[in-house]
């Protein structure tokens, strides 16, 4: 395999992403229906839930490789109440968004978004000042490459199940063999963690096979940012923090939030 471009290569984008269209869900009836121009005849589709409070902050949120905006319809209430605008985007190819997917423009189309996010979505609801970026498993790639390259733009990162080492879950998920190939060719989350002082907060199940949390302790562990938080939640995998762990998890926000966050 020609690694240049690994997270590019049509071998490893099939095992990485799973687009899906929204076919079948019903318009939803609370949130704005956003659409960002990352690039010439590319547009991201979003869905915007605004909370009661008018002034309150922003979470721009990055789902995972198997999810679309629309499966947050339910999820996007906890986050509201909270006093957030729950911003949740689809990678190419997924929801209402155009195009295919691939590692590269996923790190791109993050940045883009960012720097759209004024002129397309500000006139909903104020705030922005106070923006925090959250990704979950691959939508983590996404948050860290925001706080890496806009970190002035973001108040606070917030990383769910994230992976550092993004050859190993290549291999883990392909069942392929990418023995010899480097971090860089990769996502190299680590290596980019290593230069985010931005606020930091990290959740992981103890239980995850797929991401393990030792991934998450790399993160940590590595990232120079005073303010910075690791929590480990028991009894959870990759998928169940929010049926085992949905009190801790969303009491982790709130507080890393709060002690943030500037009206």
């Amino acid at each position: 395999m020609n690694t240049s471009s690994l997270i590019d290569h049509p071998q490893v984008t099939q095992i990485l992403f799973h687009p899906r269209g929204e076919w079948g869900y019903a318009p939803s009836q609370v949130a704005v229906e956003l659409h960002f121009p990352v690039e010439n005849g590319v547009t991201l589709g979003g869905r915007l839930y605004r909370t009661a409070t008018p002034h309150g902050p922003w979470l721009l949120y990055w789902h995972g490789n198997g999810e679309i905006a629309a499966d947050y319809e339910d999820i996007a209430t906890l986050y509201t109440e909270m006093g957030f605008h729950f911003l949740v985007v689809d990678f190419r190819g997924y929801g209402l968004s155009t195009a295919t997917p691939s590692g590269t423009t996923l790190l791109q189309d993050a940045v883009a978004v960012v720097d759209l996010l004024e002129s397309v979505a500000g006139h909903h609801a104020p705030g922005l000042d106070n923006l925090f970026v959250m990704g979950r498993s691959m939508g983590s790639a996404a948050a860290i490459e925001i706080a890496v390259r806009r970190p002035e733009k973001i108040k606070g990162l917030i990383l769910e199940s994230g992976f550092a080492f993004s050859i190993a879950l290549i291999e883990r998920l392909g069942g392929l063999s990418l023995e010899g190939v480097q971090e860089s060719e990769g996502f190299d989350s680590l290596e980019k963690m290593r230069t985010i002082r931005t606020p930091s907060l990290l959740i992981h199940g103890e239980e995850d096979v797929l991401i393990p949390v030792t991934d998450s302790q790399a993160l940590f562990d590595i990232c120079p940012a005073e303010n910075k938080k690791l929590v480990r939640i028991p009894n959870s995998g990759h998928n169940d923090l929010m049926m085992n762990g949905i009190s801790i998890y969303f009491e982790s926000i709130a507080q890393f939030v709060a002690s943030i966050y500037t009206q």
